[in-house]
């Protein structure tokens, strides 16, 4: 139950950092406007704040391991939102960041 708490809790942090950085992408570099910033802003806030709800106590942990969940997910954010096609490298590259945070999270420790 734990492990799967956990990649929960790496998926809402990845909606919250990735959203909150795509609305203010919108904002500024699509001209959509202050409350389109805004949104992002508060969503970014709530990233800081899931993270803290990792069962690991350990913050290096948590957050070298939400870097490889961090690129996997901007990528299919990137697919979903603005219709990005990820080549055989970009899931590659994905996949070593996915397989680098089971290693980091969920390996067997003594």
């Amino acid at each position: 139950m734990t492990v799967l708490r956990s990649v929960a809790l790496f998926g809402v942090a990845a909606v919250a950092e990735i959203g909150g950085a795509w609305l203010v992408w919108q904002g500024v570099r699509e001209h959509r406007g202050v409350l389109w910033m805004l949104g992002g802003i508060v969503a970014l806030g709530a990233y800081g704040f899931v993270a803290t709800l990792q069962p690991d106590p350990n913050f290096g942990r948590i957050l070298a391991a939400y870097g490889g969940v961090f690129v996997a997910s901007s990528l299919a954010w990137g697919v979903v939102a603005d219709g990005f096609r990820p080549d055989r490298w970009d899931l590659a590259g994905a996949l070593v960041c996915l397989v680098g945070v089971g290693l980091i999270m969920y390996a067997p420790r003594g």
